[in-house]
């Protein structure tokens, strides 16, 4: 019996034992330190803190730093700055070893500079502003570059085990999801009872262990390094990646992706303080607040597949346009809210929102799901790692100037702490924002996402040697991370 009979057969079983029986499985013929590893960076690192962070630090900005909405808008964009230089994380991890290793040594910085940046707002009293942004800013680069490397593991593996790299890809999307549950679900209890800064010290636990990671796993020493041979990699990677967006049929889909999420206008922290909001709000407690973001991860699973099931195989323009239509539209449910429609129509607050959270949620990574295929196909051969994570990057920017324009317009139309009065007008601008993309999809190509984008000269480019393929690894890292 050969191995993928034998893979085959160890995966079977009855319901119960299944799941047992495949991580069984994987630990078998990949070693337990690798599953180990994905399971802690991508179910506890990303997954679980995710849950945990997103609420603490919003009320933290609320309560602590007594942020206005816009404010608060504003500098949630500035905190994902690290993932914007992702590409940085990337090249670093791929061609620069420290003392010969070329993974275990930046889990343990990203675990160390994680689980610091995390105590510093834990513990500091009277923390100024400056000084908690930076902290959260230092957390998040070390989320990103623990995300860079446990991918270029996963990558490594597929390669070596071909037969499992589904496998793998699933482990990885089943532990940032369940890891994302769990956190959402964790954490307005968690604030209620400890506060947000209580949190902060709790979430310096999953960096912690991002550090177990780099002392725990495996891997051989690099042989025959060289500075110069070093700064040959990244000249050869940097020329690729500009002679690639030269191409029209790179920088106009580029181009689409940028706008399109430039154009969302997210003012989530608007209408997180519209939600706790007593008097012109429906006042829900921390533990509330949780629930329903915990009903969103939900409904972004769904979003997922979803996609997989039904639109996959249908051409990018055509599904695009579906979705963004959605998209815009979806977010008028907001509308009804603000302006108490449906208390008019009998519906409990609490039940419309966890509604339009799973709906909202499910739109948006159906949304998402298309452009980071497409994304996959604009990637040169010989750097695809890199370009895939050049591309992620410029997704990042549009997030954070979609994050920038609703701090811009809750800030014009005086929505504050405990002024919503233009609210509803801020959502009313967003939603017919985000329908504005439709009429760029000239920028997209026709293409269905099983036919080949790219020009033959790029595909047939020479594979540098010492950058490996990150692509399926970094786009299911996107995807659990996502809008």
């Amino acid at each position: 019996m050969d191995e993928a009979d034998n893979i085959k057969r160890r995966k079977d079983g009855n319901l119960i034992w299944r799941p047992v029986n495949w991580i069984r499985m994987l630990s078998d013929e990949l070693s337990w330190r690798f599953v180990l590893a994905v399971v802690i960076v991508y179910g506890i690192n990303q997954g679980t803190s995710i849950g945990l962070y997103r609420v603490s630090v919003q009320y933290y900005m609320k309560d602590v730093q007594k942020l206005q909405p816009s404010e608060a808008q504003f500098y949630s964009g500035i905190i994902q700055i690290p993932w914007i230089i992702k590409p940085l994380w990337g090249l670093m991890t791929d061609i620069v070893p420290i003392f010969r290793l070329r993974r275990r040594p930046y889990f343990i910085f990203a675990g160390l500079i994680g689980s610091m940046a995390m105590l510093v707002p834990a513990f500091s009293t009277n923390l100024s502003l400056v000084w908690a942004i930076l902290s959260f800013m230092t957390a998040s680069a070390g989320v990103a570059i623990a995300d860079v490397t446990i991918d270029a593991c996963v990558t490594e593996n597929s390669i070596s085990h071909p037969s499992l790299a589904g496998d793998m890809q699933s482990l990885c999307g089943i532990s940032s999801s369940i890891g994302q549950l769990v956190g959402f679900a964790m954490s307005g209890v968690l604030v209620h009872i400890i506060g947000p800064k209580g949190v902060f010290g709790v979430l310096s636990i999953p960096a912690g262990l991002v550090m177990l990671v780099g002392f725990m796993l495996e891997e051989p020493l690099v042989n025959g390094y060289s500075h110069k041979r070093v700064s040959q990699k990244f000249f050869d990677a940097i020329k690729t990646m500009v002679t690639t967006l030269k191409s029209p049929d790179v920088w106009r889909p580029s181009l689409y992706m940028y706008l399109s999420l430039a154009l969302g206008v997210s003012i989530h922290e608007g209408m997180f303080y519209w939600y706790t909001d007593a008097k012109a709000g429906p006042s829900f407690s921390q533990e509330v607040i949780g629930s329903i973001f915990s009903v969103g991860a939900i409904g972004s699973l769904l979003g997922v597949l979803l996609y997989q099931n039904v639109f996959r195989n249908h051409p990018f323009r055509s599904v695009l346009f579906l979705t963004q239509l959605l998209f815009g539209a979806s977010s008028l449910l907001d509308l009804a809210l603000v302006l108490r429609l449906n208390l008019k129509f009998g519906v409990p607050d609490y039940i419309f929102v966890v509604m339009d959270e799973a709906v909202s949620k499910m739109i948006a990574r159906l949304k998402w799901m298309p452009l980071l295929v497409l994304s996959s196909k604009l990637c040169p051969s010989g750097i695809e790692g890199t370009f895939f994570a050049l591309l992620m990057s410029i997704d990042h920017v549009g997030m954070l100037s979609s994050s920038w324009a609703g701090s811009l317009l809750l800030h014009a139309l005086n929505v504050t702490r405990t002024e919503f009065d233009n609210l509803w007008v801020a959502i009313l601008i967003r939603s017919f924002a985000r329908l504005f993309p439709i009429a760029l999809l000239f920028l997209v190509p026709r293409n269905d996402p099983n036919s080949s984008i790219l020009p033959s000269e790029l595909l047939m480019t020479k594979k540098g040697d010492g950058v490996l393929e990150l692509e399926s690894a970094e786009m299911m890292s996107l995807v659990n991370n996502g809008v």
